[in-house]
Order: C-alpha cells, then structure tokens, then sequence
C-alpha cells in the first residue's frame, strides 16, 4: 500500500510481548483497532456520540497476515486506508510497519458495517465527513 489515507505512530510496550520476547499475536488486533479509533477522531466522526445516536460500527471480519514480529521498544506506525465493498461494508486496509527500517510487519484487512438496531445501515452517514477531510473512498 503505497498510498494510505491516516498513519499512526505508536511504540511496543513490555507487557504487550508474550515470553517469546515479541508482540503477542493478538495485540496487534489492539493497535490496529487503536488506529481506527484515531482515525475516526481525525476525520471528525465521534465513534461515542455514533453510539449514542443508535449507529455502532461492528467488525465482521479480521484478516492479519503476521510477516515478523515486533519487539520491546520498536517504533512503528501503522498505516490505513479505507474502501467500500458493495453497498454496506467499509474495508480497512492496515499495515504495521517498523519505523527503524520501513519494515512490513503486519498487513491486515478488516471487514466492518454500520449497524442500527442491528441491522445493517449504508455508510452514507459517514461519507461527508471523510470527504471534508479529503478522503473519497475507492471501491474494493
């Protein structure tokens, strides 16, 4: 992915590493959602207040393919562009990359929809809002 719409700049912390020495398999499922988050708040759409206004975001699938791992005290940002899938989906495409060295550690796609009441609801509501910021969403 050369080209991605938000990056974020995190580090590893010890308690994050299991008794290998390196990132738990399960923890980058934290950073990459972590990163979604951020990217929520840059694009002003407040993840709380969509919530409270009946619209929850749900993931209905996580694809995370483990190219090495990292390490205590890495710096490392992850990278994330968004697309739609069909009428409904909003796909996540997110990269952990070492910062030391541009190293692909992670490449993950996550599969999510908006849903009301449980059921699902077009992003439509969301769209305006990542246009302000000047991202137009590519189909996948």
């Amino acid at each position: 992915m050369n080209d991605y719409h938000f990056e974020l700049e995190l580090q590893v912390r010890d308690y994050e590493c299991d008794l290998q020495g390196i990132v738990n398999n399960a923890v980058y499922q934290n950073y990459l959602e972590h990163c979604r988050h951020k990217f929520l708040n840059y694009a002003n759409v407040d993840f709380a207040q969509l919530h409270n206004d009946g619209i929850d975001a749900v993931v209905i699938k996580a694809e995370l393919d483990y190219k090495f791992p990292l390490r205590p005290g890495d710096d490392f940002l992850i990278r994330l562009k968004m697309k739609k899938q069909g009428r409904l989906r909003i796909v996540f495409d997110q990269q952990v990359i070492r910062k030391s060295d541009e190293k692909l550690m992670v490449s993950a796609r996550i599969t999510t929809v908006l849903t009301r009441n449980g059921r699902p609801v077009s992003p439509e509501i969301l769209e305006s809002k990542f246009e302000a910021v000047g991202i137009v969403m590519e189909d996948v």
